[in-house]
Order: C-alpha cells, then sequence, then structure tokens
C-alpha cells in the first residue's frame, strides 16, 4: 500500500509563546494518535503550523517526534517555505531523522508562475530520495495546481501522490478522473477538508489528510475505514457525529478550533502562534457544546 492511502492524521505543534516545541505536549497528542492506528502522521501540515516555526524549531519538532514515534507509525513531513535551498535542508533533515515521506506546499510571498512550482519540486525531488506529496492548498499559498502541472509533476521520479483541496462543485468523482487519467497507476489523490472527507472517500479518493484526526483520531480512523470499505451508512453516521465540530471548523477556521479543542481536552494551556488568537469565549464555549455532543454521539455508537 502507498505512504500516501488511507488517513493521514495531522497534529497540532504545541509551543509556548516564544515559538518552542514542548515535547511533552507533542508526545500525548502522537501517543493518543499512534493508539488509534491511523495509516500516518503528518507533522508540521498547516495544522502543525510550520509556516509560524523557525527552521531550527521545524527540525526540532521533527527530531523529537522521531524519537517519540520509533516508527509505529509512518510519518511524513512538511517541508514547504519559501525559498528552495532551505526547503532542501530541511528534506535532507527530515529524512536524516527518520521521516518516511514529505509533504511539499509551494509556500509563496510573489505569486508563482507554473514553471517556478515545478522547477521548485523538481530541485526538491532530485535533492531528497524520499516519496513527496504535493499540497495543494490554494487558501494560503495563493497558488492553484492545475492538472497539465499535475501531469509534469508526477513524472518526476518520487512525486507520488498530492494532497487535494475539496471541489467547489463537489464532483469528487469527475475530479479524481480527471487527475488519473493525465497521472500513472499508482499516483495517490486524497483530499483534506474534513466536512468532505467522507463524499471523497465514498468516491474512490485514496486518502484523507485529516485535521479532526489530530486529537480525535479513533473517530477519524473507523470513518475512514467504513467510507473506504463502502460502507456509507457508517460512513454517514460517523460524518454526522462529527458535524457539530466541523460546523466550527467552517466559520472559525479549523485552525482556531483545533486550539480551542485541545484546551477543552487535555488542559495544557497551549494558544496559536501570534498574531493568532485564541477564540473568545462565547466561541470556546460553543467549540465546548459541540465538542460534547460529537463525544456524546460517538460513545453511543
Amino acid at each position: 500500500m502507498s505512504l500516501f492511502a488511507g488517513l493521514s492524521a495531522f497534529p497540532l505543534t504545541p509551543t509556548d509563546l516564544k515559538g518552542r516545541l514542548k515535547p511533552d505536549v507533542l508526545e500525548k497528542h502522537l501517543e493518543r494518535i499512534v493508539s488509534a492506528k491511523p495509516a500516518s502522521i503528518g507533522l508540521l501540515g498547516s495544522t502543525g503550523s510550520y509556516a509560524y516555526l523557525t527552521l531550527e524549531e521545524r527540525r526540532r519538532t521533527v527530531r523529537v517526534a522521531a524519537q517519540i514515534l520509533r516508527g509505529r507509525t509512518p510519518l511524513i513531513v512538511g517541508i514547504g517555505t519559501l525559498r528552495t535551498d532551505q526547503t532542501v535542508e530541511l528534506g535532507k533533515d527530515a529524512a536524516n531523522e527518520g521521516a518516511d515521506g514529505l509533504l511539499l506546499a509551494p509556500v509563496s510571498y510573489q505569486k508563482l508562475t507554473d514553471d517556478e512550482v515545478y522547477r521548485h519540486f523538481e530541485t526538491v525531488a532530485a535533492a531528497v530520495s524520499l516519496p513527496v506529496c504535493i499540497y495543494n492548498n490554494p487558501s494560503t499559498t495563493n497558488f492553484t495546481f492545475g492538472h497539465a502541472l499535475i501531469e509534469r509533476l508526477s513524472k518526476l521520479p518520487n512525486i507520488l501522490a498530492i494532497k487535494m483541496p475539496l471541489p467547489a462543485d463537489g464532483d469528487f468523482a469527475d475530479e479524481l478522473l480527471a487527475i488519473r487519467t493525465v497521472t500513472a497507476d499508482g499516483f495517490s489523490v486524497g483530499y483534506s477538508g474534513d466536512w468532505g472527507a467522507k463524499d471523497a472517500l465514498l468516491a474512490g479518493a485514496d486518502s484523507w489528510f485529516s485535521v479532526i484526526a489530530g486529537l480525535l483520531p479513533d473517530a477519524a480512523v473507523q470513518l475512514t475505514r467504513a467510507a473506504m470499505k463502502g460502507d456509507a451508512l457508517e460512513a454517514n453516521r460517523l460524518h454526522q457525529a462529527l458535524e457539530p465540530i466541523w460546523l466550527l471548523f467552517k466559520e472559525f477556521g479549523s485552525f482556531r478550533v483545533m486550539y480551542a479543542v485541545a484546551s477543552l481536552l487535555d488542559n495544557d494551556g497551549i494558544e496559536p502562534p501570534h498574531p493568532v488568537q485564541p477564540l473568545a469565549q462565547n466561541a470556546t464555549e460553543r467549540v465546548r457544546t459541540a465538542l460534547e455532543a460529537t463525544l456524546s454521539k460517538l460513545q453511543k455508537a
């Protein structure tokens, strides 16, 4: 099975207000995920606030996570930075620390062209032997991968997957067909956007890159397994149980909501990296209500 298949759980990167990793809190989050047995863990994705961390703190996070995991769950590491040379350095460092794969977004300040993104990926792929997943996240990078560029990149030796946003029209089947038509057999197509995971997997997506799995991994694993088996009834039941949280993801953004969920679950006192602020008290109470409703529904199953 491909490294980029099934559920990939994306944890927060718990830091103090100076951006320094809290290893004990990271360990708690990772052990919870490992116990649920997802296909992989996605470290330093958008949920893992990679863009807010120094390069050294990102290296430290990978090192600490690899020591905690000890190979028990495959580790995919986000390595996107503004500069190609720094991205290469992070990729090599992740490989040396024992990562199993890489997640690469074309982070930019100047808007990039297709050729610039291609050369960026080509350089990274040539420098690091680990399998690479394209991170198509236009809402944060201001760059969208068209099918022609996906086709070009998929021909590079170790570009093996793509992490897609939810299609605007909700038509997963047509998008999956379009991408698979221009890529080789075995190229994995997965989705982020948790509220669309059920429909994506039922339509035949290879993977779910999950935010909620960073804190509620058991439910996410169960939903993934049901949907990938074609059990629409069970997948719908789990989707509905999680929907109160996903509605808040849509309203406030999953990043802020996940920090609120983490605080409610573990009371570890972690906050999002500034200038991002924690949710206001009234919004946090709504997260509490949604979390309690979700956990109640899951426990009754």
